[in-house]
């Protein structure tokens, strides 16, 4: 009876010691996914841009980087500069890639918005096509430019132009109305940006950015003057005000930011994108 009981309470102890190391290890195995997964799932951000350039980066990140840094970024594709700020105002999306600082805070003013740039992410090359010249100094008296007709980009080429001396402008031109001398009498039509690549055929010479360049097939072989690096029109990643600091956006712009999507641009544009970095 002894030696029964004395086998019972060995039994019994050696359950015990089993159900302890069971318990330890479901603790072990529950904590690990907590550790690996919980602050790292970023979970999902929405972004609105325009194809080119920018939807192909932020693809570009979502398919390579993205996931190792616990984000999900969904493309929201536009097709114009008018509504992208219009959806980030509305809650339609979390962040846009679109615009520079000049751009965003003329919309503000217009709007009445609050909209805040986070920094700028690239340079996208704007440049003068034409099938006619093959420089700008080759325009002849009177002839026809097309511009863009929303008051950033317009006076962006109109600066180009005074910077190349062919006509002279106000410190900030946003519009015809800010040309002050005219020599060359040069003939400008102000044209919405997605179009202007049509109008290249119609006109002596078309000032294009390059989001509507690349998609309508301009080249920068095509092109009789291309925008300096030193553009001060860099496009920038914008949100609110509440979205500023959140998880998402600032890991977004690392990303953006990061040596991989730096490459990225230079091996898939050949320096008609520039990185900010």
């Amino acid at each position: 009876m002894q030696f029964t009981s004395r086998s019972t309470r060995l039994a019994g102890a050696a359950v015990a010691i089993s159900a302890l190391f069971a318990l330890t290890a479901c603790a072990g195995s529950s904590d690990e996914p907590a550790a690996s997964g919980g602050a790292d799932d970023l979970g999902t951000v929405t972004v609105g841009a325009l194809a080119t350039p920018a939807g192909d980066i932020l693809k570009f990140v979502q398919d390579n980087l993205a996931a190792d840094a616990g984000l999900e970024i969904k493309f929201q594709d536009f097709t114009d500069y008018n509504t992208p700020n219009v959806a980030l105002s509305d809650g339609s999306i979390d962040a846009n890639l679109f615009q520079n600082a000049t751009f965003l805070k003329t919309y503000n003013e217009q709007a009445g918005g609050s909209l805040v740039s986070v920094g700028e992410i690239y340079l996208p090359s704007a440049a003068f096509y034409s099938n006619t010249v093959k420089s700008l100094d080759d325009l002849k008296n009177g002839a026809t430019i097309a511009i863009p007709n929303d008051p950033t980009n317009e006076g962006r080429a109109l600066k180009i132009l005074a910077g190349e001396g062919l006509i002279e402008t106000t410190d900030e031109p946003t519009s015809l109305a800010d040309i002050t001398e005219n020599p060359n009498k040069y003939e400008f039509r102000e044209i919405e940006n997605a179009t202007l690549p049509q109008a290249v055929q119609d006109v002596d010479a078309a000032f294009v950015t390059i989001s509507f360049a690349l998609p309508a097939g301009l080249t920068a072989d095509q092109a009789i003057l291309i925008e300096g690096k030193d553009s001060p029109y860099a496009n920038v990643l914008a949100t609110t005000p509440e979205l500023e600091n959140d998880p998402r956006i600032v890991k977004l712009k690392e990303l953006l930011l990061s040596p991989e999507t730096q490459q990225y641009m230079l091996d898939t544009w050949g320096g008609l994108v520039i990185p900010s970095v």
